[in-house]
């Protein structure tokens, strides 16, 4: 796999990168929605997706410049360099937000979220039950997933590899982001703990789950886009319409947990309607801005939208 790209064509791909590493960050919102909304996520997953044994042979075979343009390794540089200058530079922005501004944060995602579903859902030419039963399951998966409370579990060897694979899947699926999947599994703050403490072995066997997980997931998701692309887009739409239960701006929460600097943090909520949240948490709920940024957060993604099909 080989795309040709102008230099300019690289530095948007560069900061859809950063996009996709600033949404990464925040639990509840996937990389994998950013990669959609801007056009990129078939080339994405079938570029991961081209690391295999052929791409081994083509290496020895015919040298690494042939091997580099095999996997689109210039694609993905660029991309993981984009959102690795996200996490570094302007996550702690995002996570500042979060802590901070929750509600505003949360309404300009979900306005970014419910236009992916309208986006996705224009691909498709001719809706029938087929397509229609696709999009409710995955609406329902999505919001059953969302609503789960996060468990404890100890970090053992198997368990830290398969939280790797899982979550891996869920940060290219669009809907909800690895982060999310982590807390559900009781591991994210184990993995936070391990980065943190240079725990290498633990580090380990979690790269090594996510290696496994979206290297296989990658190849499911290709071979659905190719051989039942229409089916695949109505499960997409309704697993990314599902995820709106978890980026709702208003909620209420009903429990806390104490994380491992001893402060609380939410553990069980539920999501109210703004006038309800005022009356019950006594705190603003904002409804000006954060019907601005929803508003912001749809803009957005038209605008995208537009600007990929100008070009094609």
């Amino acid at each position: 796999m080989n795309t040709t790209r102008t230099t300019r064509e690289y530095l948007g791909l560069f900061f859809k990168g950063v996009m996709m590493g600033a949404a990464d960050v925040v639990p509840g919102v996937s990389g994998g929605t950013i990669a959609f909304i801007t056009g990129i996520y078939e080339e994405l997953i079938n570029t991961i997706k081209s690391f295999n044994l052929g791409a081994v042979r083509v290496l020895f075979q015919r040298g690494p410049v042939a091997f580099w343009k095999q996997v689109n390794g210039s694609f993905l540089l660029v991309l993981l360099a984009g959102i690795i200058t996200s996490i570094v530079t302007i996550a702690g922005a995002v996570l500042f937000l979060l802590a901070h501004y929750p509600i505003l944060l949360w309404a300009f995602f979900f306005g970014l979220i419910l236009a992916s579903v309208w986006l996705v859902m224009s691909h498709i030419e001719r809706w029938d039950m087929n397509l229609i039963s696709s999009f409710i399951i995955g609406s329902i998966v999505a919001y059953i997933i969302t609503s789960i409370a996060p468990v404890s579990v100890e970090p053992t060897a198997l368990m830290v590899f398969l939280s790797g694979a899982v979550a891996i899947c869920a940060m290219i699926l669009p809907g909800i982001s690895g982060s999310f999947i982590l807390l559900l599994l009781g591991m994210y703050a184990h993995i936070l703990a391990a980065v943190k403490g240079a725990d290498f072995q633990l580090i380990g066997l979690f790269v090594a789950g996510c290696v496994v997980g979206i290297m296989s997931f990658s190849r499911l998701l290709s071979w659905m886009f190719s051989h039942h692309r229409q089916v695949t887009l109505a499960l997409l739409a309704g697993f990314m319409f599902g995820s709106l239960n978890k980026v709702w701006p208003w909620k209420y929460t009903l429990s806390y947990s104490i994380n491992r600097h001893g402060e609380q943090v939410p553990l069980l909520q539920d999501n109210v309607l703004p006038w309800n949240f005022e009356s019950i948490t006594g705190q603003s709920a904002f409804m000006f801005w954060a019907l601005g940024l929803t508003l912001m957060g749809i803009v957005i993604v038209v605008a995208m939208e537009r600007y990929q099909a100008a070009k094609e």
